[in-house]
């Protein structure tokens, strides 16, 4: 029940340096920061180990960090398991380095009240690879109107409500479910779209497949079949794409992702006017337009705490030259850059990965949405610490420490007190995204637009209160 880890990289918001740490029944016991090797109470005495002395893991090395928090996961899980269930979301979350996610509720049924967002829970627990929490919906079956079902929420079972993948369409229906979880002190996880607007984007969307398909080209998957130039990603931080869009198609696409910027930016302003109204704690999520965060900032400045915000790995990474469906779409170089100053500056909280597993003929048909939970380490190491734009600990802090904190966790640091829950990695190790290679690829779904390309960073070890869940043990 206890594993000490020494020779190790101790990283986590507040350290970077090199030493051990002791984990006992689940929870950190203590950190021994600058030593090198066994500390000298844990060596063999003449009559070798003594009983209860832990396991011993060196990590030659190897970086140790809080393993990450996500607050943004869709596992599709119950009623959509041909694109992901519990079990291979959880597989993939443990081999990206993730110990926490929360779960959206848009799944069929929707997850509208605590029982249904217990059973979730409840059965990911018994997959023991990551802690789970259910969203549930802020209105009842993703319906619009019947807010009643909050009045039940605990926030230490259910942190979060959320009508992500459908917004909230009444400002009075948003406002009434704000104030009610204000009471219950659960967060408002906002999925900031006009739904009139999106709804006026979907047949430039739907026009740009059709002309994909007319001409053979990958625009509905896209670089879901490899595509991409990926050297240019490993190189600089960017990712370009490889083909040549046809002129229609890049300007259908341009022509919704101008709708959807004031569907996101509109709907930001909104809901952080109704926060401030309601009292409610809103975390504003995927933001990706220089507007909407814009509006972010504003709003910290007068909510302060109330308002959080996250955005996204292929946010920060990828721009509209990717003909790539997602919601929201990728932006113009600008959007990409205000988001990364966002980062650097503190506006942005957390990083999250927006999970969204599809099947191959639901992204034919342009379903948005990428898999990522597994990339997203890498993602981001590649874009923002290889690149110098921030360091190791700052992204620590946004993928672990920050979400742990905004979900009122005691995890996410390298602290006696903290969770066990740690990932051991290589920062510097690249590796091509495969995602048909079934040995190394966890999720169901192969949807993502990072195939073939050259990322740095590898999850060497994932553990979950101390014990080791990735890499799987062999069956």
């Amino acid at each position: 029940m206890s594993l000490l880890i020494v020779n190790a990289r101790l990283v986590d918001r507040d350290l970077d340096t090199h030493g051990a740490l002791l984990v006992r029944e689940g929870t950190i016991e203590r950190v021994f920061l600058g030593q090198r090797g066994v500390p000298p109470e844990f060596l063999p005495g003449p009559g070798g180990s003594s009983p209860g002395s832990p396991s011993v893991l060196d990590a030659a090395g190897a970086v140790l960090m809080p393993s990450f928090v996500d607050l943004h996961a869709h596992f599709r899980d119950p009623g959509m398991t041909a694109k992901e269930d519990l079990v291979s979301a959880s597989r993939a979350a443990a081999a990206g380095g993730y110990g926490t996610a929360v779960l959206m509720a848009n799944t069929s049924p929707p997850c509208s009240d605590l029982n249904a967002a217990l059973a979730v829970r409840n059965r990911a627990d018994g997959i023991g690879l990551i802690d789970a929490f259910q969203a549930v919906s802020l209105t009842r079956g993703f319906e619009g109107s019947d807010t009643s079902a909050l009045e039940a929420l605990d926030p230490a079972l259910v942190p979060v409500a959320s009508e992500d993948g459908k917004e909230v369409a009444s400002a009075s229906v948003m406002l009434e479910a704000m104030r009610k979880c204000a009471l219950k002190g659960v967060i408002v996880s906002c999925h900031c779209e006009d739904p009139e607007l999106a709804s006026a984007a979907r047949p430039f969307r739907a026009r740009a497949l059709e002309l994909s398909r007319s001409e053979g080209s990958p625009a509905s998957s896209f670089a879901d079949r490899g595509e991409t130039g990926s050297a240019d990603f490993a190189e600089t931080g960017s990712l370009s794409s490889g083909n040549v869009m046809n002129s229609g198609i890049r300007e259908n696409l341009a022509a919704a992702e101008r709708l959807l910027r004031l569907a996101e930016d509109t709907l930001t302003a909104r809901n952080i006017a109704l926060a401030g109204e309601s009292g409610a704690r809103i975390h504003v999520a995927h933001v990706s337009t220089r507007g909407a965060l814009d509006a972010v900032r504003e709003g910290k400045r007068l909510l302060g705490d109330r308002v959080t915000c996250e955005v996204t790995p292929h946010h920060i990474a990828l721009t509209l030259a990717i003909p790539a469906i997602v919601n929201p779409p990728l932006r113009p170089a600008a959007d990409r850059d205000a988001l990364i100053a966002g980062i650097v500056d503190g506006t942005v909280d957390a990083i999250a990965t927006d999970h969204a597993p599809h099947t191959a003929e639901d992204k034919a048909s342009g379903a948005p949405g990428f898999s990522g939970i597994q990339t997203a380490f890498a993602v981001c190491n590649t874009v923002l610490v290889k690149t110098g734009r921030i360091s190791l600990s700052r992204l620590s802090a946004l993928m672990s420490a920050r979400p742990a904190e905004i979900l009122g966790l005691c995890r996410g640091l390298l602290r006696p007190g903290y969770a066990g829950d740690l990932v051991l990695l290589d920062p510097e190790r690249e590796w091509v995204v495969r995602p048909q290679d079934r040995s190394v690829w966890q999720s169901k779904s192969i949807n993502t637009p990072f195939t073939g390309s050259r990322l740095s960073g590898t999850v060497i070890a994932t553990f979950r209160s101390g014990v080791r869940v990735y890499p799987f043990p062999v069956r």
